[in-house]
């Protein structure tokens, strides 16, 4: 059975791994490190985890790509929360010989619960009010109504379907679009399945949830942009790069869009010096979507099993292409 000398919990950066699952079950002699700190690129994350033989990656954090894995003799294991994980390099896994195990999918309802959070920030000005109302302000905004309003939901899967039904529930008026959309279903929930155009010309409210693939990156574009009308709100929860974000932050600067709210972006985490600090009409989360107790609890509580069994020699949950 293979041997376990040294476990890196990566990316705690609310030190949440101890509370979530027993680490104290590694096998006697296996010494834990937890870095609660992000590593930063490849040659800082290869210097850092050249002495261990366990990694557990929380979600994409950390990219794993063949420059890393090869230069990682001492790695055996690499455990990504979540089914699957894009940042590691499964066949550069495979040709070293680690094996990369997942955990059980986190709930999604969490994703969606903090896509309403957004929305209702940017449509009350919250996060606005809230610093007002501290400095000795008081009701600085007019908020925007929802009951009425026109909701587009690019992508109605799990997630997407959650956020319309909350939509439907607000009273508004919910329509859809993806490449693939099953209109069946999208009628089934109440949802008006329209064309790209037509959504994002005519929503009060443009929320995305799709995967990030080649033919996904970049969906929300100049052109996309200047599709939507100048008062409109975009919400992205999902994967940054279905949006080009200097486009975006063009359009905000300008005042050709009416506001939007981010919790993923194209590094993180969120540089110091971001310009996206400074943009206007905008609410930022540091990639809350997944992140809840529930989560927290399936993803380290399943990182812990997959370390034992392969302390065992019986990997689980293995992925592989």
């Amino acid at each position: 059975m293979p041997e376990i000398h040294r476990v890196a919990i990566l990316d705690d950066y609310q030190q949440a791994a101890h509370r979530y699952a027993d680490w104290s079950a590694l096998p006697d002699g296996a010494r834990l490190t937890v870095f609660t700190e992000h590593l930063g690129g490849p040659a800082e994350v290869v210097a850092a985890l050249r002495p261990f033989d366990v990694v557990v990656a929380m979600r994409e954090r950390t990219a794993f790509p063949a420059e890393v894995l090869d230069a990682l003799p001492n790695l055996r294991l690499l455990v990504t929360t979540g089914q699957s994980n894009a940042a590691i390099d499964l066949d550069a896994a495979a040709r070293g010989g680690i094996v990369v195990s997942g955990t059980r999918a986190a709930g999604l309802t969490p994703t969606a619960e903090l896509t309403w959070g957004l929305i209702h920030a940017l449509a009350r000005s919250i996060p606005a009010e809230d610093s007002g109302l501290r400095g000795g302000a008081w009701q600085q905004t007019v908020g925007r109504d929802l009951h009425g309003a026109r909701l587009g939901v690019i992508g109605l899967g799990n997630v997407g379907s959650r956020v319309a039904q909350v939509g439907l529930a607000f009273g508004m008026d919910v329509v859809a679009w993806s490449a693939h959309l099953d209109v069946q279903h999208a009628q089934a929930l109440g949802v008006a399945p329209v064309g790209k155009r037509e959504l994002l010309a005519t929503s009060d409210v443009v929320t995305l949830h799709l995967q990030l693939s080649p033919r996904t990156a970049g969906l929300i574009g100049p052109d996309e942009l200047a599709l939507m009308r100048p008062d409109a709100l975009l919400v992205n929860t999902s994967r940054a790069r279905l949006v080009d974000e200097p486009a975006l932050r063009a359009a905000l600067e300008a005042g050709r869009l009416g506001g939007a709210a981010l919790d993923v972006h194209w590094t993180e985490p969120l540089p110091a010096a971001s310009a996206w600090r400074d943009v206007p009409r905008t609410v930022l989360t540091p990639h809350l979507g997944y992140v809840s107790a529930g989560t927290y609890e399936t993803f380290y509580r399943d990182a812990l099993d997959d370390v034992l069994a392969h302390a065992a020699g019986t990997p689980i949950r293995v992925i592989t292409r």
